[in-house]
């Protein structure tokens, strides 16, 4: 099963009022395990970046001023994307900025059922509690000490440890308890095998069942 978590970096909170996309960050999980395989750009927005958003993320409008346009970029991204599942914290955020780039091109769109949100699946968890990545990443012990500012493919990375948290952990159902296995002097593990059970019917049981099978009136494998 692949799936492709995502995050993105804009210039602001709206693509109805001219926000952009500046950077876009990906990394592919197969069957809930990181392959290594990521999608990495910046994009260069055509419009000034605005200070409050340049403080979340630290992308500046030098910085930018060289990285290549949407139309650009957007073959790379969508063919790493693929028809897969995209992981994304907020989805409605990240899919209306990817959505409007695609627009202005006169590219199909990404379609709202390709996207599974996180922060949805934290709220069922956990109702009332926060369900920012900050506070997930607390909640379930992962380090993002590195996440001074905002970066997609950072944020990303963190993301796909949370996400694996929300589904049950790494192969969830797989965990072996403590007593069924053993090590031997060598440090190799053996299975420790249980005496088998026995589920044969006692001659009390028997004796029950065969007064009542007399009790039946007229049963159908007498005929």
């Amino acid at each position: 099963m692949r799936e492709v978590v995502l995050d993105t970096e804009t210039t602001g909170l709206s693509p109805d009022n001219g926000d952009r996309l500046v950077e876009i960050g990906c990394l592919e999980l197969t069957n809930h395990m990181a392959t290594g395989r990521t999608y990495h750009c910046y994009v260069n927005p055509e419009i000034t970046m605005p200070s409050a958003a340049q403080d979340v993320h630290g992308l500046s409008d030098e910085f930018l001023a060289d990285k290549p346009l949407f139309a650009a970029i957007v073959g790379d991204f969508l063919a790493f994307i693929g028809d897969d599942p995209l992981i994304i914290h907020n989805a409605a955020f990240d899919m209306g900025f990817i959505n409007a780039e695609l627009r202005r091109l006169g590219r199909p769109l990404l379609p709202a059922t390709q996207a599974v949100d996180t922060v949805y699946m934290a709220r069922q968890m956990f109702p009332g509690a926060p369900a920012s990545l900050d506070a997930l990443c607390r909640r379930f012990s992962i380090d993002n000490t590195a996440r001074a500012l905002h970066g997609a493919l950072l944020d990303a990375a963190l993301l796909a440890e949370v996400y694996i948290e929300l589904c049950g952990g790494r192969q969830p159902g797989l965990v072996l308890e403590a007593n069924d296995v053993a090590s031997d002097a060598t440090g190799a593990v053996q299975r420790i095998t249980r005496r088998p059970r026995s589920f044969a019917p006692s001659d009390a049981e028997l004796d029950a069942h065969k007064n009542f099978m007399t009790n039946l009136t007229d049963p159908i494998w007498e005929k």
